[in-house]
């Protein structure tokens, strides 16, 4: 039977799937509306796309380490109930170990990638969805590899709220590389060493710095003076290797794991849902609203 535009246009209204699941849906089923329908149900397709306008900021953040490689992610749903079903995490560990054993590019490449169990990563993602019933998705990761002289330090902390994996040249120590990623799960700096910092970022911290000086009044002859003191200030807030060791804090972190005779190459700190805008529920205007209407 011909699949026509309309016959897609009408499955995809009554599904919400994609133009192209909905053609395929069709297509398999000879044309046959209902049983299209059945189709992409039982492939989680329909379900899925309900959701696709829901917001999944909750879930959690997971690391698989396999001797020189590992791999940190972070896969949402859109309530903590759900990041703590054992279906959730069961889906979690099966994409870590995908990603870590087929290292795609991004997120895209990665979703499009047939896992061992030959269904496609989206496929199985939705299948999840269906079965588990909230919006579900894999958001970010990175994989590191290192040397077998280095150590990784994996930390997840309350149960995956915030996960940092942390790679150290130079030293097989992975209790040390541990206490770097925990003190980075705690402090939350941005980059490893100053280097890292961009003239860009530096050059608009001592503008905002010279002014802040200037409006509390101090003389411009020691702003500049001043200015420098607090930008080595901003280096300890955002250099995890300039900040004080929260173990010793009479020591530097950098100085910690130079004592291992290590040097910090990489870390990656994920903390669910940041930089996801939350819908924020408001009870009180809802039954307003409510009272209105009767």
């Amino acid at each position: 039977m011909a699949i026509t535009a309309q016959m897609v246009k009408e499955l995809r209204g009554t599904t919400g799937a994609g133009m192209m699941d909905c053609k395929k849906a069709l297509t398999e089923t000879d044309g046959d509306m209902e049983k299209a329908i059945d189709y992409l149900r039982e492939k989680g397709i329909a379900k899925a796309a309900k959701k696709a306008d829901r917001i999944a900021a909750e879930g959690t953040a997971y690391i698989t380490v396999e001797g020189n490689e590992a791999v940190i992610l972070e896969v949402n749903s859109e309530t903590d109930f759900v990041a703590k079903n054992e279906g959730f995490q069961l889906l979690v560990k099966e994409l870590a170990a995908h990603l870590l054993a087929k290292k795609p590019a991004t997120v895209e490449e990665a979703v499009q990638q047939t896992m061992d169990n030959g269904t496609k990563v989206e496929e199985h993602i939705n299948a999840a969805i269906s079965k588990i019933g909230e919006k579900l998705t894999l958001r970010r990761y990175e994989v590191l590899t290192k040397g077998d002289n280095d150590a990784f330090g994996a930390y997840l902390h309350m149960g995956g709220r915030i996960g940092v994996l942390t790679l150290i040249e130079g030293t097989t120590d992975a209790d040390a590389a541990k206490d770097v990623s925990m003190h980075i799960a705690a402090l939350k700096p941005k980059y490893v060493s100053r280097d890292q910092v961009s003239s860009e970022e530096i050059e608009h911290e001592r503008e905002v710095l010279t002014q802040q000086a200037l409006n509390e009044g101090k003389p411009e002859k020691i702003v500049s003076k001043m200015v420098e003191g607090r930008i080595g200030k901003f280096y300890e807030d955002v250099c995890v290797v300039d900040q004080s060791f929260v173990k010793n804090p009479d020591q530097k972190v950098g100085q910690f794991v130079e004592s291992k005779g290590g040097t910090i190459k990489n870390f990656v700190r994920y903390e669910v849902g940041e930089g996801i805008e939350k819908r924020q529920d408001n009870f009180a205007e809802e039954v307003m609203s409510q009272v209105k209407k009767d």
